[in-house]
C-alpha cells in the first residue's frame, strides 16, 4: 500500500496550460514524431498508397492491348492480383517475429520490384514476359499490401483497442480513396498514358514506406490516452471525408471537361493538401500533452493504491474468477498449442492461431466472404470491359474506377464508425451489418447483368460501398471473436477466402462467359479466334449470366453471415471491451513514483 501525488489531469487527459517555447522545439519534434498521434498519420499515408490494387480496373485494358491478351487470361492475372492482395499469411508470420519497420520495408521493395517488371513488360522494354511470369509480377506487387496493412494497420488495431472499428474504418478508407487520389496525382504527372500509372505505383507507395518507416511501432501502457480520443478520430473523419467530397466532385467535372495539364496538377495540389491536414491534428494532439506533462500539481491530488492481493479477495463474476486462474496458472501457458486446438477460451479471449483457424465461427466467416468479397472483386476487376462492352469511352470508364474508389472509401468509414457506434449503443452485433451490406451488394450486381441508361454509375457506387464496408467489418469481427494477442496473423488469414471466390467468380465464371459470348460475335461474322489479336464482345449479355450468377452468391453469403449473427449474438450483448478498460485501470494505477 502506497500514496503518490499526481497533477490534477494528468491520467483522464486533457489541454491548457503553457506554450512551446523556441528552445523546447526540438525536444517537441522528437515527442511529435515518436507519438500515437503522428504514428496514425503516417499510417493514413501508408494505407493511401496501398490501394494500387484497385487501379487495375485502369490499366488492365493496357496490358491485354500491349500483351495480346483475350479476357481470359486477363481475368487470370487480376486473379493472381486478388491472390497476392489477400494472401497475407506470410505477412502474418514475419511480423510476429520481426519488428514492424522490417515488415514495411519487405512491403516496400516487393511493391517496387512486381509493379516495375510489369510496366517494363507494357513498355516493351524487356521481351514479352510469359503468362505465368505476369502472374508472378502482379502477385509480388500485389502481396505488398498485405505488408502495409499488418504494419500500419494491426499496429494501430494494438495501440486503439477500443476504438478498433472507427480506426478500421479510417485506415481502410484511405486504401479505398487511393485508387481515386493515385488518378488525381497520375493525370497532373503523366497525363493520359495508363503506361505511366503502373510506374506511379511502382514507386510512389514503395517510396512513402520507406520515409515513415521508423515512426509505426506498438505503444504500449501508454498511460496519456484521453478521454477525447474519440473526438479526434472524428476530426480526422471529417478531413478525409471533405478529400472524399473533392475527388468526387473533380470525377464528376473532368468527366465533362476536358482538363489542361495545369488543371490537373492543381487538383492533385489541392489533394496533397488535404492529405496533410491531418499531421496538423496530430501536432495538436501532442502538443496538449506536451503542456498536460508541463503542468504544476494546484493543489496535488492524493491516490491511495490497495493492496493487490486485498484487491482479488473482493467477490467477482465466475467468468472472471476464470480469468484471474487462468492468469496465475502459468501451466496452462505452457501446453503445446496442438493440444488445446479444440478446446478454445471463451468468445473474445485470445485464441491460439489453430484454435481460430479451425473454429466454427471462422469458417462461417470465411464462407460469407468468399462469397461477398469474391463477388465484389470480381465487378472490380472487369469493370473496365464492363464499360467497354457497353460502349461508353475510355476517360468514362475511367470515372467508373474512380466512383468504386470513392464510395469504396465511404462504405469503410461508415461501416467502421457506425458499427461501433450501433455496437456500443445498441449492442448490434457487427455481423449483423455485414448481412445487411451483402443483400445490398446483391442490387449493384443485378443492375450491371440488366443494365438500363446511366445504371453503370450506380452499380458503380453500390458496388464500390458494399466492397469497402466488408473489409472493416471482417477486420473488426475477426479481432473481437479471436483476440489481439496473434490478430497479425488471423486477419490475414481471414480474408484468404477473398482470392479463392474472386479466382472460382471471376476466371471460372466472368472470364469464361465473356469469351463466350465474344466467340458467338466471332462466329456470326464468320472469323475465328486466330484471326483477331484481342477478343472483344460488345453489347449487353457479356456479363449478363455472369453478374447473374455473382447476384445469387453474394445472397448466399448474406444468409451464412445471419447464421453467424445467431451465434455470436449473446456475446456482443456483452461489454466485449471491458477487458480492456480494466487493463488501463490497473495501468493508471501502477503510475506510482517509488517515493514515499
Amino acid at each position: 500500500m502506497g500514496t503518490t501525488q499526481i497533477p490534477p489531469g494528468a491520467v483522464a487527459g486533457g489541454g491548457g496550460g503553457g506554450g512551446l517555447k523556441l528552445a523546447e522545439t526540438p525536444r517537441f519534434l522528437v515527442q511529435l514524431v515518436k507519438g500515437r498521434w503522428f504514428s496514425v498519420f503516417a499510417s493514413f499515408l501508408i494505407m493511401f498508397g496501398a490501394g494500387a490494387t484497385y487501379l487495375f480496373g485502369v490499366y488492365s485494358k493496357q496490358i491485354k492491348s500491349s500483351l495480346g491478351y483475350d479476357q481470359k487470361t486477363l481475368n487470370l492475372i487480376g486473379f493472381f492480383k486478388d491472390l497476392g492482395a489477400n494472401v497475407g499469411v506470410l505477412s502474418g508470420l514475419i511480423a510476429e517475429v520481426t519488428p514492424t519497420w522490417f515488415v514495411l520495408l519487405v512491403g516496400a521493395a516487393m511493391n517496387f520490384a512486381g509493379y516495375f517488371m510489369i510496366f517494363l513488360a507494357v513498355a516493351g522494354k524487356i521481351p514479352r514476359p510469359k503468362v505465368w511470369q505476369m502472374c508472378l509480377y502482379i502477385c509480388i506487387g500485389a502481396n505488398s499490401q498485405n505488408f502495409a496493412n499488418t504494419g500500419a494497420l494491426v499496429t494501430c488495431v494494438k495501440n486503439f483497442p477500443e476504438s478498433r472499428g472507427v480506426m478500421l474504418g479510417l485506415l481502410k478508407g484511405f486504401v479505398g480513396l487511393s485508387g481515386a487520389v493515385l488518378t488525381q496525382i497520375y493525370f497532373a504527372i503523366y497525363g493520359d498514358d495508363s503506361k505511366s500509372l503502373i510506374l506511379l505505383i511502382a514507386w510512389l507507395p514503395a517510396a512513402l514506406s520507406v520515409v515513415f518507416v521508423y515512426t509505426i511501432r506498438t505503444m504500449e501502457n501508454d498511460r496519456n490516452r484521453g478521454p477525447n480520443e474519440l473526438r479526434v478520430f472524428y476530426h480526422f473523419l471529417y478531413v478525409s471525408i471533405v478529400l472524399a467530397l473533392f475527388i468526387m466532385v473533380m470525377t464528376v467535372v473532368q468527366k465533362r471537361v476536358l482538363f489542361s495539364r495545369a488543371a490537373y496538377a492543381g487538383s492533385a495540389t489541392v489533394v496533397c493538401v488535404l492529405l496533410f491536414v491531418p499531421l496538423l491534428i496530430a501536432v495538436r494532439e501532442e502538443l496538449r500533452l506536451w503542456n498536460l506533462k508541463k503542468r504544476v500539481p494546484d493543489p496535488p491530488t492524493e491516490v491511495v493504491f490497495e493492496n493487490p492481493k486485498e484487491e482479488r479477495k473482493v467477490s467477482s463474476s465466475p467468468a472472471e474468477q476464470n480469468q484471474i486462474r487462468n492468469l496465475e496458472s502459468p501451466k496452462a501457458e505452457s501446453k503445446s498449442c496442438f493440444l488445446t486446438i479444440f478446446n478454445p477460451p471463451e468468445r473474445g479471449e485470445d485464441y491460439t492461431i489453430l484454435q481460430a483457424l479451425l473454429s466454427l465461427d471462422m469458417l462461417i466467416l470465411f464462407l460469407a466472404t468468399l462469397c461477398g468479397l469474391g463477388s465484389s472483386l470480381t465487378a472490380v476487376d472487369n469493370l473496365g470491359q464492363i464499360g467497354e462492352s457497353l460502349g461508353y469511352p475510355t476517360r468514362t470508364v475511367s470515372s467508373f474506377v474512380s466512383l468504386v474508389s470513392i464510395w469504396n472509401y465511404f462504405g469503410r468509414v461508415f461501416s467502421g464508425f457506425v458499427s461501433e457506434s450501433l455496437l456500443v449503443k445498441y449492442k448490434v452485433p457487427r455481423p449483423l451489418m455485414m448481412t445487411f451490406v451483402l443483400l445490398l451488394s446483391c442490387i449493384g450486381h443485378l443492375l450491371i447483368a440488366f443494365p438500363l441508361p446511366g445504371s453503370v454509375y450506380i452499380a458503380s457506387v453500390i458496388i464500390g460501398f458494399s466492397f469497402g464496408a466488408q473489409l472493416p467489418l471482417l477486420f473488426a469481427i475477426i479481432s473481437e471473436l479471436f483476440g489481439l494477442k496473434y490478430y497479425s496473423t488471423l486477419f490475414n488469414c481471414g480474408q484468404l477466402a477473398s482470392p479463392l471466390g474472386s479466382y472460382i467468380l471471376n476466371v471460372k465464371v466472368a472470364g469464361f462467359l465473356y469469351d463466350r459470348e465474344a466467340l458467338k460475335e466471332l462466329a456470326k461474322k464468320g472469323l475465328d479466334r486466330s484471326s483477331v489479336k484481342e477478343l472483344i464482345c460488345l453489347g449487353k449479355q457479356c456479363y449478363r449470366m455472369s453478374f447473374s450468377i455473382l447476384a445469387v452468391v453474394t445472397f448466399f453469403g448474406a444468409v451464412v453471415s445471419l447464421v453467424l449473427v445467431f451465434r455470436t449474438r449473446e456475446f456482443y450483448r456483452g461489454d466485449i471491451y471491458k477487458k480492456f478498460r480494466v487493463q488501463e485501470e490497473e495501468e493508471k494505477k501502477d503510475v506510482v513514483v517509488d517515493s514515499r
